[in-house]
C-alpha cells in the first residue's frame, strides 16, 4: 500500500483521461488547468512512466495511460457505490403486512400512498389472504385479522362496524327505484361465506319479519360480493368500510337506512418479535386512526 500514488493524482488522472482535457478535468474538479497537469506530472514521475502525450492542442493517452485509466476509473466508482450504499441515504425500514384480501384491497391499499407520504422511509409489503389465525410467515410484523380471541400479546382493536346491504344503481332501478328492505331480502342475494346469518339477524334487530333470503350466488369474500353486485346485478350484506369506496365511486348504493352492528370486529394483531420497532408502531398508529375515520 506504502507504494500506491497519491489518491488526489490519481483523481486528477482519471478526469483527465475520461475528458481527454486538463482544462476539463481542471473544470469538473474546482483547479486550474496548471494544478492538473502538475499532479499528473508527480503521478508520472512516481510511476515513473509517461500517461499522457502532450499535444500542440490537447493532450491524450498513451497506451500505458489507457491500461492504467480503466482500472484507476472502476475503482472510483467502486468506492463511490461503497461510500453510498454504507453512509449514504439510509434504506427504508420495512414493516410487512398481511390483511385478508377485502381488507387489504378496499380499506388500507387505497390509503397507502397518504401513508407512505408522510412516512417516505417506511416501505410497507402488502401481502392477503382468505383465512388466517397465526403468524405462519416468517417475518411478519403485523396481521389484520377478523373475529378475536388470539394468543399474541399485543392486540389492538379497530373499532365495531355496521354492515348494509348495497347494490348497483341499476339493480335499484329494476327493483322499482325505492325498495323496502323486504324486497332486497327477497332479490337475488349475494352471500358472503361467514356472514350468512346477517340478513337474520338484521330481520330480529329491527324487527322486520324478514323471509330468510335464497342464495343466488355465493362468494368467498366481500371483494367478491361487491365486485358482483357492482357489475349491475344482486344485493349483498357488507361492512361499510369495505364498501366505502365503492359507494364513493357511484358503484354501488346504500337502498335502505336499515344497519346490522357486526358483533365480530377487525383488529391489528402485533407478532411479538416486532412490536418494539418503531416503524411498527407508526403503521399501527397510522392504521387505528384510518380505522377510526371510517367508523
Amino acid at each position: 500500500m506504502t507504494d500506491l500514488p497519491h489518491v488526489t493524482w490519481l483523481k486528477a488522472f482519471e478526469a483527465a483521461a475520461r475528458l481527454n482535457s486538463f482544462s476539463a478535468a481542471a473544470e469538473e474538479l474546482g483547479l486550474t488547468p496548471a494544478a492538473i497537469s502538475q499532479q499528473i506530472r508527480l503521478l508520472e514521475k512516481h510511476l515513473n512512466t509517461q500517461l499522457f502525450r502532450r499535444l500542440p492542442r490537447g493532450v491524450a493517452l498513451t497506451d500505458t495511460g489507457q491500461a492504467y485509466a480503466q482500472p484507476i476509473r472502476k475503482s472510483f466508482i467502486d468506492m463511490q457505490q461503497a461510500t453510498a450504499g454504507l453512509f449514504g441515504k439510509k434504506r427504508k425500514r420495512v414493516v410487512r403486512v398481511r390483511a385478508s384480501i377485502s381488507c387489504a384491497a378496499l380499506v388500507i391499499a387505497p390509503q397507502l400512498g397518504r401513508f407512505q407520504a408522510a412516512h417516505p422511509d417506511i416501505l410497507v409489503e402488502l401481502t392477503t389472504s382468505i383465512w388466517a389465525n397465526r403468524f405462519d410467515e416468517e417475518g411478519l410484523d403485523i396481521d389484520i385479522r377478523y373475529g378475536g380471541d388470539w394468543q399474541e400479546s399485543e392486540v389492538l382493536h379497530l373499532g365495531h362496524e355496521n354492515a348494509v346491504p348495497v347494490c348497483s344503481p341499476g339493480y335499484l332501478h329494476d327493483l322499482g327505484g325505492s325498495p323496502s328492505i323486504h324486497d332486497l331480502a327477497g332479490s337475488d342475494v349475494v352471500q358472503i361465506f361467514g356472514s350468512e346469518t346477517d340478513w337474520g339477524r338484521l330481520s330480529e334487530l329491527h324487527g322486520l319479519n324478514l323471509q330468510t333470503p335464497a342464495d343466488w350466488l355465493k362468494a368467498d369474500s366481500s371483494l367478491l360480493a361487491l365486485q358482483t353486485v357492482a357489475a349491475g346485478h344482486g344485493v349483498t350484506m357488507v361492512l361499510e368500510s369495505f364498501a366505502r369506496q365503492y359507494i364513493e365511486q357511484g358503484l354501488v348504493v346504500v337502498p335502505t337506512a336499515f344497519k346490522l352492528p357486526k358483533r365480530r370486529s377487525h383488529y391489528i394483531v402485533i407478532n411479538d418479535r416486532a412490536g418494539q420497532r418503531e416503524e411498527v408502531k407508526t403503521f399501527c398508529n397510522w392504521l387505528l386512526a384510518l380505522y377510526q375515520s371510517l367508523t
